[in-house]
Protein backbone atom coordinates (compact mmCIF):
# COMPACT_ATOMS: atom_id res chain seq x y z
CA UNK A 1 0.00 0.00 0.00
CA UNK A 2 1.58 3.16 -1.12
CA UNK A 3 1.84 6.22 1.65
CA UNK A 4 -0.72 8.77 1.99
CA UNK A 5 0.96 12.26 3.11
CA UNK A 6 -1.47 14.80 5.58
CA UNK A 7 -3.97 16.29 2.94
CA UNK A 8 -2.38 19.82 3.67
CA UNK A 9 -4.40 21.22 0.59
CA UNK A 10 -7.51 20.48 1.93
CA UNK A 11 -10.20 23.07 1.53
CA UNK A 12 -11.88 24.66 4.61
CA UNK A 13 -15.18 22.87 4.73
CA UNK A 14 -18.57 24.14 5.10
CA UNK A 15 -20.06 22.72 8.58
CA UNK A 16 -21.31 19.02 9.31
CA UNK A 17 -25.03 19.73 8.17
CA UNK A 18 -25.52 16.29 8.92
CA UNK A 19 -25.18 14.48 12.31
CA UNK A 20 -25.55 10.74 11.89
CA UNK A 21 -25.83 9.30 15.99
CA UNK A 22 -25.08 5.70 16.17
CA UNK A 23 -26.61 5.34 19.77
CA UNK A 24 -25.53 1.60 19.99
CA UNK A 25 -24.37 -1.28 17.94
CA UNK A 26 -26.77 -3.70 19.60
CA UNK A 27 -29.65 -5.13 17.65
CA UNK A 28 -32.12 -7.63 17.76
CA UNK A 29 -31.83 -8.32 13.86
CA UNK A 30 -28.66 -10.08 12.39
CA UNK A 31 -28.65 -8.68 9.17
CA UNK A 32 -26.29 -10.16 6.28
CA UNK A 33 -25.51 -6.87 5.43
CA UNK A 34 -25.00 -4.82 7.60
CA UNK A 35 -22.84 -1.78 7.79
CA UNK A 36 -21.65 -2.17 11.46
CA UNK A 37 -18.32 -2.94 12.12
CA UNK A 38 -16.89 -6.47 11.83
CA UNK A 39 -15.72 -6.36 15.27
CA UNK A 40 -18.78 -4.54 16.92
CA UNK A 41 -18.83 -6.61 19.65
CA UNK A 42 -15.00 -5.37 20.26
CA UNK A 43 -16.58 -1.31 20.70
CA UNK A 44 -19.11 -1.89 23.64
CA UNK A 45 -18.02 1.43 25.76
CA UNK A 46 -20.95 3.32 24.73
CA UNK A 47 -21.31 7.09 25.41
CA UNK A 48 -23.65 8.02 27.94
CA UNK A 49 -26.60 10.38 27.95
CA UNK A 50 -24.48 13.54 28.83
CA UNK A 51 -21.85 12.90 26.06
CA UNK A 52 -24.74 12.65 23.31
CA UNK A 53 -26.30 15.85 24.88
CA UNK A 54 -23.11 17.82 24.52
CA UNK A 55 -22.47 16.31 21.23
CA UNK A 56 -25.67 17.32 20.29
CA UNK A 57 -25.13 21.10 21.33
CA UNK A 58 -21.55 21.63 20.04
CA UNK A 59 -22.31 19.95 16.11
CA UNK A 60 -25.72 22.38 16.33
CA UNK A 61 -23.47 25.57 17.55
CA UNK A 62 -21.00 24.53 14.35
CA UNK A 63 -24.34 24.44 11.79
CA UNK A 64 -25.80 21.15 11.97
CA UNK A 65 -29.14 20.68 11.32
CA UNK A 66 -30.20 17.03 10.48
CA UNK A 67 -30.16 14.60 13.01
CA UNK A 68 -29.97 10.42 12.27
CA UNK A 69 -30.51 8.47 15.43
CA UNK A 70 -29.09 5.04 14.13
CA UNK A 71 -27.60 1.83 15.26
CA UNK A 72 -27.79 -1.11 15.54
CA UNK A 73 -31.44 -0.65 16.87
CA UNK A 74 -31.66 2.91 18.53
CA UNK A 75 -34.73 1.69 20.40
CA UNK A 76 -32.73 -0.09 22.41
CA UNK A 77 -31.14 3.09 24.21
CA UNK A 78 -33.33 3.97 27.76
CA UNK A 79 -32.37 7.35 26.80
CA UNK A 80 -33.87 7.89 23.19
CA UNK A 81 -36.32 10.41 24.18
CA UNK A 82 -34.30 12.40 25.70
CA UNK A 83 -31.39 12.30 23.14
CA UNK A 84 -35.03 13.32 20.79
CA UNK A 85 -36.31 16.09 22.95
CA UNK A 86 -33.24 18.11 23.40
CA UNK A 87 -32.30 17.25 19.82
CA UNK A 88 -35.67 19.10 19.37
CA UNK A 89 -34.88 22.04 21.91
CA UNK A 90 -32.10 22.45 19.39
CA UNK A 91 -33.45 23.21 16.29
CA UNK A 92 -32.86 20.09 14.87
CA UNK A 93 -35.25 18.32 12.24
CA UNK A 94 -34.79 14.54 13.64
CA UNK A 95 -34.95 11.08 11.81
CA UNK A 96 -35.07 7.86 14.29
CA UNK A 97 -33.82 5.03 11.71
CA UNK A 98 -35.41 1.30 13.11
CA UNK A 99 -36.04 -2.15 12.32
CA UNK A 100 -38.89 -1.24 14.07
CA UNK A 101 -38.45 -3.86 16.85
CA UNK A 102 -39.30 -2.05 20.25
CA UNK A 103 -41.41 0.86 19.24
CA UNK A 104 -44.73 -0.45 20.93
CA UNK A 105 -47.33 2.29 20.92
CA UNK A 106 -46.19 3.59 24.15
CA UNK A 107 -42.67 4.18 23.10
CA UNK A 108 -44.31 5.64 19.84
CA UNK A 109 -45.98 8.17 21.89
CA UNK A 110 -43.29 9.25 23.96
CA UNK A 111 -40.85 9.93 21.39
CA UNK A 112 -43.79 11.65 19.51
CA UNK A 113 -44.38 13.95 22.44
CA UNK A 114 -40.40 14.37 22.87
CA UNK A 115 -40.40 15.97 19.37
CA UNK A 116 -39.26 12.92 16.83
CA UNK A 117 -39.84 14.23 13.32
CA UNK A 118 -39.69 11.15 11.16
CA UNK A 119 -39.17 7.79 10.84
CA UNK A 120 -37.26 5.58 8.64
CA UNK A 121 -38.45 1.61 9.00
CA UNK A 122 -36.40 -1.55 7.67
CA UNK A 123 -37.82 -4.51 5.75
CA UNK A 124 -35.94 -6.67 4.44
CA UNK A 125 -38.49 -8.12 1.77
CA UNK A 126 -41.81 -8.32 1.11
CA UNK A 127 -43.02 -11.76 2.34
CA UNK A 128 -42.64 -13.40 6.10
CA UNK A 129 -40.03 -16.05 4.84
CA UNK A 130 -37.66 -14.09 3.05
CA UNK A 131 -37.82 -10.70 5.49
CA UNK A 132 -37.42 -13.30 8.45
CA UNK A 133 -34.04 -15.71 6.76
CA UNK A 134 -32.37 -12.02 5.96
CA UNK A 135 -33.22 -10.85 9.21
CA UNK A 136 -32.37 -14.06 11.10
CA UNK A 137 -35.50 -12.78 13.16
CA UNK A 138 -39.04 -13.23 13.73
CA UNK A 139 -40.00 -9.55 13.09
CA UNK A 140 -42.42 -9.73 9.71
CA UNK A 141 -45.55 -9.53 11.54
CA UNK A 142 -44.25 -6.81 13.92
CA UNK A 143 -42.97 -4.31 11.20
CA UNK A 144 -46.19 -4.41 9.63
CA UNK A 145 -47.43 -2.94 13.17
CA UNK A 146 -44.89 -0.75 13.16
CA UNK A 147 -45.66 0.79 10.08
CA UNK A 148 -49.22 1.25 10.73
CA UNK A 149 -48.30 2.85 14.29
CA UNK A 150 -46.43 5.16 12.68
CA UNK A 151 -48.79 6.46 10.14
CA UNK A 152 -50.99 6.58 13.32
CA UNK A 153 -48.90 8.79 14.96
CA UNK A 154 -48.86 10.93 11.70
CA UNK A 155 -45.00 10.63 11.39
CA UNK A 156 -43.84 11.02 7.20
CA UNK A 157 -43.32 7.36 6.49
CA UNK A 158 -39.67 6.17 4.36
CA UNK A 159 -39.53 2.36 4.11
CA UNK A 160 -36.20 1.15 3.07
CA UNK A 161 -35.33 -1.79 1.81
CA UNK A 162 -31.84 -3.25 1.47
CA UNK A 163 -32.35 -4.62 -2.62
CA UNK A 164 -29.50 -8.21 -3.30
CA UNK A 165 -29.71 -11.05 -5.06
CA UNK A 166 -31.80 -12.62 -2.68
CA UNK A 167 -34.61 -10.37 -2.79
CA UNK A 168 -34.34 -8.19 -5.85
CA UNK A 169 -36.33 -10.05 -8.21
CA UNK A 170 -39.63 -9.50 -5.08
CA UNK A 171 -39.30 -5.77 -6.61
CA UNK A 172 -42.55 -5.42 -7.80
CA UNK A 173 -44.02 -7.34 -4.23
CA UNK A 174 -41.81 -4.88 -2.36
CA UNK A 175 -43.18 -1.63 -3.96
CA UNK A 176 -46.78 -3.10 -3.68
CA UNK A 177 -45.89 -3.73 0.39
CA UNK A 178 -44.91 -0.25 0.86
CA UNK A 179 -48.45 0.87 -1.31
CA UNK A 180 -50.36 -0.75 0.77
CA UNK A 181 -48.86 0.52 4.05
CA UNK A 182 -49.11 4.16 2.81
CA UNK A 183 -45.69 4.81 2.93
CA UNK A 184 -44.82 8.44 1.67
CA UNK A 185 -41.53 7.49 0.17
CA UNK A 186 -39.69 3.84 -0.14
CA UNK A 187 -36.13 3.98 -0.71
CA UNK A 188 -34.28 0.78 -2.60
CA UNK A 189 -31.36 0.99 -1.70
CA UNK A 190 -28.54 -1.53 -3.80
CA UNK A 191 -25.98 -2.88 -1.24
CA UNK A 192 -23.01 -1.33 -0.55
CA UNK A 193 -20.69 -4.23 -0.10
CA UNK A 194 -19.04 -2.92 3.25
CA UNK A 195 -18.29 -5.14 6.78
CA UNK A 196 -20.88 -8.10 6.43
CA UNK A 197 -22.02 -7.01 3.00
CA UNK A 198 -18.70 -7.53 1.72
CA UNK A 199 -18.14 -11.02 3.67
CA UNK A 200 -21.30 -12.46 2.08
CA UNK A 201 -20.79 -10.68 -1.37
CA UNK A 202 -20.71 -14.10 -3.22
CA UNK A 203 -24.26 -14.52 -2.07
CA UNK A 204 -25.42 -10.56 -2.58
CA UNK A 205 -24.51 -9.36 -5.47
CA UNK A 206 -27.30 -9.40 -8.28
CA UNK A 207 -26.52 -9.96 -11.81
CA UNK A 208 -26.86 -7.03 -14.83
CA UNK A 209 -30.08 -8.39 -15.15
CA UNK A 210 -31.60 -8.68 -12.39
CA UNK A 211 -30.53 -5.03 -11.64
CA UNK A 212 -32.17 -3.92 -15.07
CA UNK A 213 -35.01 -6.09 -14.40
CA UNK A 214 -35.31 -4.26 -11.10
CA UNK A 215 -35.20 -0.72 -12.90
CA UNK A 216 -37.96 -1.20 -14.91
CA UNK A 217 -40.26 -2.17 -12.32
CA UNK A 218 -39.96 0.78 -10.30
CA UNK A 219 -39.76 2.72 -13.20
CA UNK A 220 -43.09 1.23 -14.08
CA UNK A 221 -44.77 1.46 -10.33
CA UNK A 222 -43.57 5.25 -10.63
CA UNK A 223 -45.82 5.57 -13.48
CA UNK A 224 -48.62 3.93 -12.06
CA UNK A 225 -48.25 5.37 -8.75
CA UNK A 226 -48.14 9.21 -10.06
CA UNK A 227 -46.29 10.79 -7.17
CA UNK A 228 -48.61 8.69 -4.41
CA UNK A 229 -45.55 6.99 -3.13
CA UNK A 230 -42.12 8.46 -4.09
CA UNK A 231 -39.74 5.68 -4.85
CA UNK A 232 -35.71 6.03 -4.85
CA UNK A 233 -33.56 2.81 -6.45
CA UNK A 234 -30.18 4.11 -5.49
CA UNK A 235 -27.38 3.06 -7.62
CA UNK A 236 -25.66 -0.09 -7.65
CA UNK A 237 -21.57 0.77 -7.27
CA UNK A 238 -20.59 -2.27 -8.85
CA UNK A 239 -22.45 -1.88 -12.23
CA UNK A 240 -22.04 1.11 -14.07
CA UNK A 241 -18.10 1.39 -14.25
CA UNK A 242 -19.03 5.13 -12.58
CA UNK A 243 -17.27 6.08 -9.03
CA UNK A 244 -19.87 7.84 -6.35
CA UNK A 245 -18.96 10.94 -3.79
CA UNK A 246 -18.21 8.91 -0.63
CA UNK A 247 -20.28 10.69 1.27
CA UNK A 248 -21.45 13.12 -0.71
CA UNK A 249 -17.87 14.20 -0.42
CA UNK A 250 -15.36 12.76 2.24
CA UNK A 251 -15.80 15.09 5.37
CA UNK A 252 -18.24 17.66 3.36
CA UNK A 253 -21.35 17.35 4.69
CA UNK A 254 -21.90 13.98 7.31
CA UNK A 255 -20.33 13.60 10.24
CA UNK A 256 -21.03 9.94 12.00
CA UNK A 257 -20.50 9.63 15.43
CA UNK A 258 -19.99 6.23 16.84
CA UNK A 259 -21.37 4.28 20.25
CA UNK A 260 -17.80 4.57 21.49
CA UNK A 261 -17.43 7.89 20.13
CA UNK A 262 -15.08 7.81 17.57
CA UNK A 263 -16.24 10.25 14.76
CA UNK A 264 -15.90 9.22 11.69
CA UNK A 265 -16.54 10.94 8.10
CA UNK A 266 -18.79 8.11 6.87
CA UNK A 267 -20.18 4.98 8.44
CA UNK A 268 -17.06 2.33 7.28
CA UNK A 269 -14.04 4.94 7.62
CA UNK A 270 -12.92 3.21 10.77
CA UNK A 271 -11.55 0.59 8.83
CA UNK A 272 -8.71 2.75 7.41
CA UNK A 273 -5.45 2.17 8.53
CA UNK A 274 -3.08 5.00 8.81
CA UNK A 275 -6.07 6.94 10.24
CA UNK A 276 -6.26 8.35 13.48
CA UNK A 277 -10.09 9.42 14.13
CA UNK A 278 -11.05 11.84 17.18
CA UNK A 279 -13.19 10.54 20.04
CA UNK A 280 -15.65 13.15 21.09
CA UNK A 281 -14.95 12.28 24.66
CA UNK A 282 -11.75 13.76 24.19
CA UNK A 283 -12.09 16.51 21.63
CA UNK A 284 -14.58 18.86 20.65
CA UNK A 285 -17.07 18.37 17.57
CA UNK A 286 -15.46 21.67 16.08
CA UNK A 287 -11.99 20.57 16.40
CA UNK A 288 -12.73 17.12 14.86
CA UNK A 289 -14.29 18.77 12.07
CA UNK A 290 -11.90 21.14 11.12
CA UNK A 291 -8.48 20.13 12.41
CA UNK A 292 -8.45 16.22 12.69
CA UNK A 293 -6.42 14.15 10.50
CA UNK A 294 -8.72 11.43 9.59
CA UNK A 295 -11.46 14.51 8.56
CA UNK A 296 -8.54 16.01 6.60
CA UNK A 297 -7.07 13.05 4.72
CA UNK A 298 -9.25 12.83 1.91
CA UNK A 299 -11.19 16.14 1.35
CA UNK A 300 -10.99 17.61 -1.63
CA UNK A 301 -8.42 16.15 -4.33
CA UNK A 302 -4.87 17.23 -3.45
CA UNK A 303 -4.10 13.95 -2.00
CA UNK A 304 -5.21 12.22 -5.34
CA UNK A 305 -3.03 9.34 -7.08
CA UNK A 306 -3.34 8.74 -10.98
CA UNK A 307 -5.73 8.14 -12.62
CA UNK A 308 -7.50 10.15 -10.55
CA UNK A 309 -5.40 13.43 -10.06
CA UNK A 310 -5.76 14.62 -13.85
CA UNK A 311 -9.20 12.87 -14.77
CA UNK A 312 -11.94 15.46 -15.79
CA UNK A 313 -14.28 14.10 -13.11
CA UNK A 314 -12.13 14.44 -10.12
CA UNK A 315 -14.51 17.03 -9.44
CA UNK A 316 -17.35 15.54 -10.09
CA UNK A 317 -16.51 12.02 -7.98
CA UNK A 318 -13.74 13.05 -5.92
CA UNK A 319 -12.27 9.85 -6.21
CA UNK A 320 -15.15 7.86 -4.89
CA UNK A 321 -15.05 5.63 -2.03
CA UNK A 322 -12.30 5.11 0.29
CA UNK A 323 -13.42 2.01 1.94
CA UNK A 324 -13.71 0.50 -1.36
CA UNK A 325 -10.66 1.19 -2.41
CA UNK A 326 -9.22 0.00 0.80
CA UNK A 327 -11.26 -3.14 0.44
CA UNK A 328 -10.19 -3.88 -3.19
CA UNK A 329 -7.03 -2.27 -3.99
CA UNK A 330 -5.32 -2.82 -0.99
CA UNK A 331 -5.01 1.03 -0.89
CA UNK A 332 -7.45 3.68 0.69
CA UNK A 333 -5.96 6.58 -1.62
CA UNK A 334 -6.10 4.12 -4.86
CA UNK A 335 -8.74 5.19 -7.23
CA UNK A 336 -12.21 3.35 -6.42
CA UNK A 337 -11.95 0.37 -8.16
CA UNK A 338 -15.75 0.47 -9.41
CA UNK A 339 -14.69 3.31 -11.51
CA UNK A 340 -13.33 1.76 -15.56
CA UNK A 341 -10.12 3.40 -15.41
CA UNK A 342 -8.91 2.31 -12.05
CA UNK A 343 -6.41 -0.28 -12.84
CA UNK A 344 -7.86 -2.70 -10.20
CA UNK A 345 -11.62 -2.35 -12.43
CA UNK A 346 -10.88 -5.75 -13.19
CA UNK A 347 -11.49 -7.37 -9.86
CA UNK A 348 -14.99 -5.90 -9.92
CA UNK A 349 -15.84 -7.19 -13.09
CA UNK A 350 -14.93 -10.17 -12.06
CA UNK A 351 -16.78 -9.79 -9.23
CA UNK A 352 -19.93 -8.91 -11.16
CA UNK A 353 -18.99 -12.09 -13.67
CA UNK A 354 -19.35 -14.17 -10.76
CA UNK A 355 -22.67 -13.37 -9.94
CA UNK A 356 -23.69 -15.45 -13.12
CA UNK A 357 -22.78 -18.26 -11.24
CA UNK A 358 -25.35 -20.51 -9.35
CA UNK A 359 -25.57 -19.46 -5.59
CA UNK A 360 -22.16 -20.91 -3.80
CA UNK A 361 -22.74 -23.24 -1.22
CA UNK A 362 -20.57 -20.99 1.47
CA UNK A 363 -22.87 -20.42 4.05
CA UNK A 364 -24.25 -16.75 4.79
CA UNK A 365 -22.84 -15.07 7.59
CA UNK A 366 -25.00 -13.39 9.91
CA UNK A 367 -24.24 -10.08 12.06
CA UNK A 368 -24.24 -11.19 15.62
CA UNK A 369 -21.79 -11.09 18.30
CA UNK A 370 -20.56 -14.60 18.68
CA UNK A 371 -19.53 -14.10 14.49
CA UNK A 372 -18.44 -10.50 15.58
CA UNK A 373 -16.02 -11.99 18.10
CA UNK A 374 -14.42 -14.72 15.78
CA UNK A 375 -13.81 -12.33 12.99
CA UNK A 376 -12.28 -9.59 15.05
CA UNK A 377 -8.54 -10.53 14.64
CA UNK A 378 -8.87 -11.17 10.33
CA UNK A 379 -8.22 -8.86 8.30
CA UNK A 380 -10.97 -7.77 5.96
CA UNK A 381 -11.27 -10.60 3.11
CA UNK A 382 -10.06 -9.30 -0.40
CA UNK A 383 -11.93 -9.56 -3.89
CA UNK A 384 -9.14 -10.97 -6.20
CA UNK A 385 -9.63 -15.01 -6.13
Amino acid sequence: MSATPINASAPRPGPPLWLLAELTYRCPLHCAFCYNPLDFAQHGDELGTDDWLRVLRQARELGAVQCGLSGGEPLLRDDLEVIVAEARRLGYYTNLLTSGVGLTPQRAAALKAAGLDHVQLSFQDSTREVNDFLSHTRTFELKQRVAREIKAQGWPMVMNVVIHRLNIDHVDRIIAMADELGAEYLELANTQYYSWAYLNRDQLLPTREQLRRAEAVTDHWRRKLGGRLRLFFVAPDYHDGVAKKCANGWGSTMMVVTPDGSALPCHTARMLPGLAFPNVRDASVRDIWFDSEGFNRYRGTGWMQEPCASCDQREVDLGGCRCQAYLIANDPAAADPVCRLSPHHGDVVTAVERALAPVREQPIVFRDRAASLRLSTAAEPTIAR
